[in-house]
């Protein structure tokens, strides 16, 4: 499985709005420039993401975005389906637990495979918090001396 733009893109700004936030609303231009995603494809990100009841917005001069629950709350699997979708490996319906036929449901022997992975995929990122991200993020900038908590942080192109 490999991740789009939108996911790996997505993760980055709403952990730089977890990071970045402390208790007020952070503008989509501040993200776009510490995480050099332009601002246009962010308002696309955002959008899915607060229809999905990850972010919130607020408005007025003070305005910008926040996290819509506190982020242990939030598992990366959320952030990722909200702008992936189902982060299956394969197109099954056995796997994605859809309506649609299969005409090879009933001899397939592959499935129990693409059904495990998918389990271990999803498994995988529903462990993981947004909160233990902002943790590693500030151990990593104190680590690498970054005195600005401004300052870009990029990584997953």
């Amino acid at each position: 499985m490999k991740l789009s733009t939108k996911g790996r893109y997505g993760l980055r700004a709403v952990l730089d709005l977890a990071v970045h936030a402390d208790d007020e609303a952070v503008a989509l231009s501040q993200i776009a420039e510490r995480q050099g995603i332009s601002i246009n494809y962010l308002e696309q990100l955002i959008a899915k993401l607060k229809r999905a009841g990850i972010v919130t917005s607020i408005r007025g001069a003070q305005g910008g975005y926040m996290l819509a629950a506190p982020a242990d709350e939030i598992s990366v699997g959320d952030i990722l389906r909200a702008l992936e979708g189902d982060l299956s490996p394969v197109d099954c319906s056995i796997v994605n637990s859809n309506e649609g036929n299969c005409d090879n449901a009933d001899s397939c022997v592959t499935k129990y495979v693409w059904k495990r992975i998918s389990d271990s995929i999803n498994d995988a990122v529903d462990a993981i918090k947004l909160a233990e991200l902002v943790a590693e993020s500030k151990k990593v900038q104190a680590e690498v001396g970054m005195t600005d908590p401004k300052a870009k942080q990029t990584c997953g192109k």
